[in-house]
């Protein structure tokens, strides 16, 4: 039941998924691609989340409350995602136990990347979160812009251009 719920979408780069204000209606698992979650401000962004394929990705809060999202999320690169409406996975949830452990599943994916993500700006430099998102995903982190990369982990571009310096 939930497989035939899903339906596949391919994107472009740039599309946004939801726009500022929008009520989120999906939760999306990405096939490829890399999503950015940010706030836009009047003379920048402020870029807080990176997804990459084999992920859910949301405006999760927006979904979960049925309210308008505070941010965009928007694709970096060309994105294929299997996108379930919020609609049918209350359906799914109610008539199958699959649909509440995959939902338990996506969740609780979502909340440990938030949670990760505060600890680690209120515990890690910048240079350390750098090095950490490096880490983990050095093939994918190549495709994504430095000014979202700089926005991501707190600093100006400039400030991320004197840390790759001194690391190489």
């Amino acid at each position: 039941m939930f497989s035939s719920k899903l339906c596949r979408q391919e994107l472009q780069k740039k599309s946004k998924l939801i726009h500022l204000g929008q009520v989120e209606n999906h939760l999306s698992f990405i096939e490829t691609g890399i999503i950015r979650l940010y706030v836009p401000k009047k003379d920048d962004e402020l870029t807080f989340g990176f997804v990459f394929n084999g992920a859910f990705v949301s405006a999760y809060d927006s979904f979960i409350t049925q309210t308008p999202s505070e941010y965009v999320v928007e694709t970096i690169t060309d994105t294929i995602l299997w996108r379930i409406s919020h609609k049918d996975l209350q359906e799914v949830y109610s008539s199958t136990k699959i649909g509440n452990l995959i939902g338990r599943k996506a969740s609780e994916e979502l909340y440990l990347k938030k949670s990760k993500r505060e600890l680690t700006l209120l515990s890690h430099t910048a240079e350390e979160r750098y090095l950490k998102l490096f880490e983990e995903r050095p093939e994918l982190i190549r495709k994504i812009p430095l000014k979202y990369i700089a926005s991501y982990i707190g600093i100006t571009p400039q400030a991320l251009s004197r840390i790759r310096k001194r690391i190489t």
